[in-house]
């Protein structure tokens, strides 16, 4: 019997993807066969910004890489040893590939695994550098380890219900929440947000949920501080003419915020007269200035190891000109890395199910086919105000994130 069809994102090059024929998936890593992993039929694969740093060429990605590492699926067959995991079962995938044996996964740390990935601990599917796994934004995609690493929702109707919400658990809710929990985000807490993209956006959403104050969020993108504004956070516009603790001080009378959270990352630019200019450290030392003496940074926004596209020689080989002596003298604690997605996972989902959170609606959804995925990467490097979710299928129909009654 022949394997259906199976169709993905493929990085063809700086500024291009494609979507092409890709081998159907198999039980298999290599020449050995992977009787732990299951083979999902995709529902949702998110385009992430993460993504889009390889796509403009700011990585060494590899052409050819099959894109995508937000995945949510219905299995749709299990490998022999697989044990807790049934066919049928709508499942999320956490973006870390992860064993669940090695030494930093028992203790909970999946983001750095030491077991999928020869080049250095840590893995993700469709990722330059880590570790060759095949990406999900596809219609069919095979995940390893599965009776570890997958999280079933337990009503299949409730899922494919909140499946716009649940969707964001593969990977930037887990992240944004991630990185106000390392920031020290608690009841109270004035919260300074650096970036209004989706990771961004979901920062701000988990800040509310871990009862923060205030959340101010700060970006240049004038719609994508509309969207930050429209529940509930401070938009701070960062073509402003004014220093960070200036801004800050405008929303909150003190120029100082209890945390931070960078949600940018490498391809940051300077904020004031200099917005178009680009300085990969200037986030890292707004938060220093801003963030208060003792206080934490969450830094879920990504950095490199080697950036082709950057604008310096330093910045190429992933060296930024921090100011870490102020960090030092204000015994700031940072926080940095991959998210541990599985870690917040379950936690997320029942704060999604319950009602307690509309991450879908927040971070702005729109579904698009397959074939429109090279048009969402246009569209979402653009600045457009959206998370778009892949649709592989057709089987969303009008779905869209649901209002909290």
């Amino acid at each position: 019997m022949s394997s259906p069809a199976n169709r993905g994102v493929v990085f063809r090059g700086a500024g291009k993807v494609a979507v092409e024929s890709i081998p159907f998936p198999e039980l298999a890593l290599g020449n050995r066969q992977c009787q732990h992993g299951v083979i999902l039929k995709i529902l949702t694969t998110n385009i992430c910004g993460s993504d889009q740093h390889m796509v403009r060429g700011r990585t060494t990605a590899p052409e050819g890489l099959v894109l995508g590492h937000e995945i949510t699926g219905e299995v749709i067959e299990c490998g022999r040893d697989v044990e807790f995991i049934k066919v049928g079962d709508i499942v999320s995938v956490p973006f870390n590939v992860a064993c669940g044996r090695c030494r930093n996964c028992r203790r909970g740390d999946t983001h750095i695994c030491l077991h999928v990935n020869e080049s250095r601990p840590g893995g993700a599917y469709g990722y330059v550098d880590m570790g060759g796994w095949v990406g999900g934004q596809a219609e069919y995609v095979m995940v390893p380890y599965a009776d570890f690493q997958l999280l079933v929702f337990p009503d299949k109707a409730q899922a494919l219900e909140k499946i716009l919400d649940l969707t964001m658990l593969s990977d930037i809710f887990p992240t944004g929440f991630h990185g106000c929990v390392t920031a020290g985000v608690q009841p109270g807490s004035t919260v300074y947000i650096a970036g209004a993209g989706p990771v961004g956006l979901a920062a701000a959403v988990s800040a509310q949920l871990l009862g923060a104050a205030c959340v101010i969020v700060g970006d240049m993108n004038d719609k994508r501080l509309e969207q930050a504004r429209s529940f509930g956070c401070e938009g701070l516009d960062l073509k402003q003419d004014a220093s960070m603790p200036e801004l800050i001080e405008s929303v909150l009378g003190v120029p100082e915020v209890d945390c931070a959270v960078d949600a940018v990352g490498f391809e940051a630019n300077c904020h004031g007269h200099n917005h178009t200019h680009e300085q990969p450290a200037t986030v890292l030392n707004a938060a220093m200035e801003i963030t208060q003496a003792g206080g934490r940074v969450g830094i879920p926004g990504l950095y490199v190891t080697e950036d082709p596209g950057a604008a310096s020689d330093e910045a190429k080989h992933g060296n930024l000109s921090m100011k870490f002596g102020l960090g030092w003298a204000k015994a700031m604690s940072f926080h940095t890395g991959q998210t541990p997605a599985m870690r917040y996972q379950r936690q997320l989902m029942q704060a999604i199910l319950h009602d307690r959170v509309q991450i879908g609606k927040a971070v702005n959804v729109q579904t698009i086919s397959l074939d429109d995925a090279p048009q969402g990467y246009a569209d979402f490097d653009g600045g457009a105000a959206k998370k778009f979710v892949i649709d592989p299928h057709g089987t969303l129909g009008s779905a869209s994130p649901r209002a909290v009654s």
